[in-house]
């Protein structure tokens, strides 16, 4: 006779030997636990022996027997409570395991976020930096601090290496602290370029392509008195027969053409000369020698006025044509007007202009042809004039308006792509804006500055 009992699936066999008189298996009073033990797989098995068949009766084996079933009654019991409390415990561990898993997926993807915000804030600092790199051409020219300068440009090093490694490695280094160094040598930077008077043209450098658009004659333009947060970009493809001004808020959206804004002029334009000036676009109408001022804020036209005896419509352009006759531009000293006229022999006229009402201030007569100038900007009053548009080109004529005298110069810059029909100078990013062929560039100039102390001021 066999008993079988499971709890987490232990067995527990009580094997009656009585029913087998062949085996001699002592003792034979009563029931005794012969042996017990655990199977391969934990199981408990025990082995009872029974009194033979002719030796059961109504007497006190027989109550041992019913007692030792009982006692067996009771462990199967225990064991199924302790089976129900394993699986219980075995439902919380597999709970508690799909909440660890979870927790091990949102980690990884905090991680990831923050490897992508490190990256997104490291590119930042690359931008920042990218603005500093212009200024060191410039702070070279201060022969007088030459030890400042040797400072800046190391630490400028020292930031570029210390980025480097960054993106090869993101979150090495404390950010804050990174960003806390560039905004202070941002800060020294601009402190010293606060002191600087107006300079002296001495070089120009580049070009730096910026985009490839449009047609081979064109015009783009930032606006000198805009805030420093206020990088809009203003794009007016053509010299002739348009009305249609572009508008990027950012140099990263005009390289992508990104528009913002789109500007449709009350009157078609002449030439590639205009200029953006405190929030107002200037250029030449089509067809005349008359001045406009579009206002980009209204949209309306504030001020026109004719330039007295000022030639238009190709009679003195540049040498490269395009109705190029009237030239509008501004320089640290305000907004200026480059012209021809027959009282002048078509020789180059300078007048400034009062930019609300465009009246002419004061007039300056150059003795340098204006057909056989190729491009001409004004830098702190005085005007740069170079002799050709095509491969070669250098400034070659300067007119200074303060003294009102000129000088022959020898500035040769890099006419990559052989045909500039627009070259201008902005005063706040001292740096050339040229159309080249199709191409937008920007030249970087070098000037000769005085650095004003505090006991000049």
């Amino acid at each position: 006779m066999i008993l079988l009992f499971g709890a987490l699936k232990p067995l527990l066999f009580l094997i009656v030997f009585g029913l087998y008189p062949s085996m001699t298996i002592g003792p034979k009073e009563g029931w005794q636990v012969y042996s017990s033990a655990q199977d391969a797989d934990g199981r408990c098995i025990c082995t009872v022996v029974a009194p033979e068949q002719n030796l059961c009766s109504r007497d006190a084996k027989s109550r041992q027997l019913r007692q030792l079933l009982e006692k067996v009654q009771n462990m199967s019991q225990s064991i199924e409570v302790l089976n129900l409390r394993t699986q219980r415990d075995f439902q919380y561990v597999m709970k508690m395991e799909n909440q660890m898993k979870g927790l091990r997926t949102k980690f990884r993807q905090i991680e990831e976020d923050r490897k992508t915000i490190m990256a997104r804030n490291f590119k930042e600092l690359n931008d920042r930096m990218d603005e500093l790199q212009p200024l060191i051409p410039v702070l070279e020219q201060y022969k007088t601090d030459a030890k400042l300068i040797s400072q800046f440009k190391e630490e400028i090093r020292n930031l570029s290496a210390v980025l480097t490694g960054i993106q090869e490695e993101l979150g090495a280094y404390d950010y804050e602290q990174l960003y806390q160094r560039v905004l202070s040598l941002d800060s020294r930077l601009r402190n010293c370029m606060s002191k600087l008077t107006c300079g002296k043209l001495m070089k120009i450098t580049g070009p730096v392509t910026i985009k490839t658009s449009g047609t081979r004659f064109g015009a783009w333009m930032t606006d000198p008195l805009a805030s420093p947060r206020n990088n809009r970009i203003w794009y007016m493809d053509t010299y002739t027969n348009s009305k249609v001004v572009r508008e990027y808020k950012s140099i990263e959206d005009f390289i992508s053409g990104q528009e913002s804004r789109t500007y449709y002029l009350p009157f078609k334009w002449a030439g590639t000369n205009h200029v953006v000036y405190n929030g107002s676009l200037y250029y030449n109408k089509e067809q005349s020698n008359i001045i406009v001022k579009y206002s980009f804020e209204t949209g309306r036209v504030l001020a026109q006025r004719a330039l007295e005896y000022a030639g238009f419509h190709n009679v003195y352009p540049y040498t490269w044509g395009g109705f190029s006759d009237i030239d509008l531009m501004a320089d640290e000293l305000g907004l200026w007007a480059v012209y021809a006229t027959n009282q002048n022999a078509g020789n180059i006229v300078i007048s400034q202009l009062e930019p609300q009402t465009l009246e002419v201030l004061q007039t300056w007569n150059t003795e340098y042809s204006k057909r056989n100038a190729g491009e001409s900007f004004m830098i702190c009053g005085t005007l740069y004039i170079t002799n050709s548009h095509l491969t070669g080109a250098k400034v070659y004529y300067s007119y200074n308006t303060k003294t009102s005298t000129y000088e022959y110069m020898d500035i040769p810059f890099h006419n990559q792509y052989f045909h500039i029909s627009m070259l201008d100078y902005n005063a706040r990013e001292r740096a050339l804006y040229a159309w080249n062929n199709g191409h937008q560039v920007i030249f970087n100039v070098t000037l000769f500055h005085v650095i004003k102390t505090d006991d000049d001021s």
